[in-house]
């Protein structure tokens, strides 16, 4: 700090004012000497002061910096060495160069210096290498966060521990609601006495009490089919470890008693406010049906979605109840719009064109104009033939139309119903989609995470054959006005064979019955055969991808094609049929090229092994006995590996969801 004195802004002003004072002595001295004396004395005096207290200040001023620089460098010698900051120098060769005491300690260490950090410290080489500014590693059973300055080769480490075990402890603790819904319970209790009906309860009620106080979960029926479960995180985890067994007690437990009921759990998790719990158990439940019941999903809050379960099929509905109430609400919006177009997935099958067929039919006879949506230049042999006897009829044949013609007849009344997918991404366009607002989903595959947003009417269900089969049963309560034609109910008919494999997969009576009902308004069976015949090339390329057949488990088999033949997603999946009626094969995997950079793969059971869940761990999906996927930029033997690889997981962590 400087001398007053030495200040510019009092320096200056000091002097005038002294100057100003020894003139105006001078003059008081010119007329009375002894007065003028006096003040020059007094002046001087307190001139001599001002130096002396300035000194003074000057003298003090420097000791306090002295001191307090003396004191800052004590303060900074003492953080070094004795706080409980860890700090550490390296080399370009990972070799300690200096460490504070901290860090030395925390190691059990007297010094590190000279050690290298491949030896003691090898997780912090990855955050030096890639010049990562900050990250929590575990040291000798601690949390540090490390902060690194590359520049000056230097690592800061502060303990966390207690902080993670804080945070640990609050995620740890956070509150999970549940709903378990008892899926086929109405269905089971239709016929019975009060008695049976009474003691399956007391038997379902029980294994799930005792379920709940094992793993300390607070448990509340609130109706006849639905249970509301509290716990928290920590016991969540536990649950999913154990791969919600109580899944399987239930099923097994009752289908000893000759009354299958099976269980679906709606979690509701990652959220603090308990109205966003509850919606998310409600909607994680809405998932977990929608996929066939029997299972757990878990929406998580970055809307990924977890699934345990889905060993069995999905059970199939006994009564119409819901297909004619379907059926109503869908001639009312067919009504209430000014046309329907309708639309299938991207390279449709039989069972998109059959049913999105019969769809147009439910328009005609509402009295509504109906498009069907199609691209010409993504469809397989089969359906081809399909579309080349729809041609010779040209009332049937007018209504299919191009995406480019269907977004340009688009109005804010239109009606669009997506058939055979409810996944915007699979849809043949989804600019369309997005144009137009008044939508309806009607599928039989197993719900995934991916969903059209905000439906009209949603009609989903994984217990039928196909699509095919549902909008047969709509078709029978809509308005009788015109008659189903030959080729729209063969259509319908050939959807039902090809999804069922010739009615032996997936089959159940209702199956039949609408089988009947389009045999009875004269689906010709014969014209059906001849849309399903192959020709000898397409044989002998099936026959040379199933030749690379070898077991890989029990019962699981792998076939691959060679890298430099492309096969479509219909020769694959043929291929996979044809491995699973071998002998010994309960599931069949077939991988092969589709294109420069696609790789397919489709995956076919008998119902023991889960396929649709190894194909979502792939990113793909579909039914517990039918699924597949497409990889991207990778070899067919990357695609074998990462296929080997999702079985594993699927069969050694139990998880059968």
């Amino acid at each position: 700090m400087p001398s007053y004195l030495e200040r510019r802004q009092i320096r200056y002003p000091l002097y005038g004012l002294m100057a100003v004072t020894l003139v105006l002595i001078g003059f008081l001295s010119y007329y009375n000497w002894i007065i003028g004396a006096a003040g020059f004395i007094l002046t001087g005096l307190l001139i001599y002061l001002i130096f002396q207290v300035n000194h003074k200040i000057r003298q003090e001023t420097e000791e306090y910096i002295s001191t307090l620089s003396y004191r800052v460098k004590k303060v900074g010698e003492e953080a070094l060495m004795e706080m409980p900051i860890g700090i550490m120098l390296v080399n370009d060769d990972y070799y300690i160069e200096w460490t504070n005491p901290f860090i030395a300690a925390c190691f059990n260490e007297d010094s590190l210096v000279g050690k290298s950090l491949y030896d003691v410290a090898d997780a912090v080489i990855p955050l030096i290498k890639q010049e990562v500014e900050t990250e929590i590693i575990t040291l000798h059973a601690r949390k540090f966060r490390v902060i690194h300055k590359p520049e000056e080769r230097l690592l800061y480490f502060f303990d966390v521990t207690e902080q993670a075990e804080i945070e640990k402890m609050y995620h740890d603790e956070r509150t999970v609601i549940s709903i378990i819904y008892l899926d086929n319970y109405e269905e089971l209790t239709q016929g019975m006495d009060d008695q049976t009906k009474s003691s399956l309860n007391s038997l379902v009620t029980s294994i799930l009490n005792k379920w709940a106080t094992n793993n300390g979960v607070f448990l509340k029926r609130v109706s006849s089919e639905r249970f509301i479960a509290v716990f928290s995180e920590h016991i969540l985890q536990l649950l999913e470890k154990g791969k919600f067994s109580i899944l399987d007690e239930v099923r097994e437990t009752t289908s000893k008693q000759n009354v299958p009921l099976t269980l679906s759990i709606g979690v509701g998790t990652g959220y603090s406010s308990l109205p966003e719990l509850g919606t998310q158990a409600q909607s994680s439940l809405d998932l977990a049906l929608g996929r066939g019941g029997d299972q757990v999903a878990i929406k998580q809050p970055n809307g990924k979605v977890k699934f345990y379960g889905g060993k069995t099929n999905p059970v199939e509905k006994r009564t119409r109840v819901r297909a004619r109430v379907i059926s109503h609400a869908l001639k009312e919006l067919v009504i209430e719009s000014d046309k329907v177009l309708i639309m299938g997935h991207k390279n449709p099958d039989m069972d998109a064109i059959g049913s999105a067929i019969g769809i147009l039919k439910v328009a005609q006879m509402n009295k509504r104009e109906g498009f069907i949506v199609y691209n010409k230049n993504e469809i397989d042999t089969g359906v081809q033939r399909l579309m080349d006897e729809i041609k010779e009829n040209e009332s049937l044949y007018s209504r299919f139309i191009s995406p480019e013609q269907a977004y340009e007849i688009a109005s804010d009344d239109t009606l669009l119903v997506i058939v055979d997918t409810h996944k915007p991404s699979l849809v043949i366009d989804e600019r369309l989609l997005n144009r137009i607002e008044n939508i309806i989903v009607i599928d039989h595959h197993r719900r995934g995470e991916e969903f059209i947003k905000n439906p009209l009417l949603v009609y989903m269900e994984p217990y039928a054959s196909s699509t095919a089969e549902l909008v047969t049963e709509l078709l029978e309560y809509q308005p009788k006005n015109g008659k189903i034609q030959m080729l729209e109910a063969t259509a319908l008919l050939a959807g039902i064979i090809v999804d069922t494999k010739s009615f032996t997969l997936r089959t159940g009576a209702r199956t039949f019955d609408a089988a009947s009902y389009l045999r009875s308004h004269g689906a010709d069976t014969i014209l059906v055969q001849k849309f399903l015949k192959e020709d000898i090339n397409t044989y002998i390329r099936r026959a040379k991808i199933i030749e690379n057949v070898y077991f890989y488990r029990d019962g699981i088999v792998i076939s691959k094609g060679a890298d430099d033949v492309y096969c479509d997603h219909v020769l694959i999946a043929q291929a996979a049929d044809t491995l699973l009626t071998m002998d010994g094969v309960s599931a069949s995997f077939v991988i092969s090229k589709r294109s420069e950079d696609t790789i397919g793969i489709s995956a076919r059971s008998l119902g023991e092994i889960n396929v649709q869940v190894i194909m979502e761990n792939l990113e793909g999906g579909g039914h517990l006995t039918n699924a597949a996927t497409q990889m991207y930029d990778i070899t067919t033997d990357e695609a074998e590996t990462l296929l080997q690889n999702a079985i594993d997981d699927y069969l050694e962590g139990g998880q059968k969801e």
